[in-house]
């Protein structure tokens, strides 16, 4: 989450008012992320968080907004899109497309155990098979044509051993997307960005999953496995904490077992998930936008992840 757009209170109170929500009495920019503007809104009916979005379009903003609506009402801990009298969950804010949800309890845990880590799982593979109903339908944009499309405009930035690296990978991907095991996973909507910061916990209590507006049709699996490059990696190093992964992939299938199919391809999306963020905090760090609270993060995490993945393949 940042500022790129820095909205007024006169106009943060009209859209209350739209909203039925009562009357502001506090709007606070949110730091973090990189993708959109937030900001946190305490109005008479409590707290809420408003996003502007800078990148996606009005076209494409329904599929996530009828997405955590609809998993809400599945019981998974997700915001709720607000409405106004007329049903329109999709609001219009300094001329940007905008949503209000509501502010889910807790804070992230920025420093996992395996308890966390087995609530991620868990309540993952609730949210996969919550998500089968859904009938709406958006690729992920962030996806392996995106990162075809990306992966020449970063290679000028890197170094030798990095844009080898990035274009041996990209091969790779390719040939493993063309593969009859990969049609064969079990597909739909994703979130595609659960990173610890995207999570938040009341003690060891899951309470919610948030920030959708990278949510995709693609394989549970991909979904899984950016999972696991996030909550069960050493961030000091990009090293695999093979405990903690142990106990997300044992709580994802006590809800939803992997297939065979699933099982063989873990450590290629892994692999795919190191290198799409790879990808993206190249691309942000070398081609970054204005914000006012932008803090673009470092890229070599993930060249560090990637290489670990190829080196050391987990299976289960």
């Amino acid at each position: 989450m940042a500022v790129f757009t820095e909205v007024s209170e006169p106009e943060a109170r009209a859209l209350l008012r739209r909203l039925r929500l009562g009357e502001l009495l506090a709007l606070r920019g949110i730091e973090g992320g990189i993708e959109n503007t937030n900001y946190f809104l305490t109005c008479e009916q409590g707290e809420f968080v408003l996003t502007l979005f800078e990148r996606l379009t009005a076209g494409q903003l329904p599929f996530y907004l009828h997405l955590m609506k609809h998993l809400a009402q599945g019981g998974v801990p997700v915001p709720d899109p607000r409405a106004d009298p007329g049903g329109v969950i999709l609001h219009s804010v300094c001329g940007k497309p905008a949503a209000v949800v509501n502010k889910l309890r807790g804070s992230s845990e920025l420093a996992p155990q395996g308890a966390h880590c087995a609530a991620v799982g868990r309540m993952l593979a609730r949210m996969h098979l919550a998500g089968r109903g859904f009938e709406r339908h958006q690729p992920n944009l962030r996806g392996l044509r995106w990162w075809n499309d990306t992966v020449p405009v970063v290679l000028p930035h890197v170094a030798a051993a990095q844009a080898a690296l990035l274009r041996a990978e990209l091969a790779y991907q390719n040939h493993v997307a063309a593969s009859a095991a990969y049609a064969a996973l079990p597909r739909g909507p994703v979130h595609a960005d659960l990173f610890r910061d995207n999570v938040l916990f009341d003690g060891q209590e899951l309470t919610g999953f948030f920030d959708f507006y990278f949510a995709g049709v693609d394989s549970w699996l991909y979904d899984l496995a950016v999972c696991l490059n996030d909550w069960c990696i050493d961030l000091a190093s990009g090293a695999h904490d093979g405990a903690r992964a142990a106990r997300m992939l044992a709580a994802y299938q006590a809800e939803r077992p992997l297939t065979a199919a699933e099982r063989g391809l873990l450590p290629a999306m892994l692999r795919a998930g190191a290198l799409r963020f790879w990808i993206s905090r190249l691309w942000d760090w070398y081609l970054p936008r204005p914000a006012a609270m932008l803090k673009p993060h470092d890229p070599t995490h993930f060249e560090r992840v990637l290489r670990g993945r190829v080196a050391d393949p987990v299976r289960v």
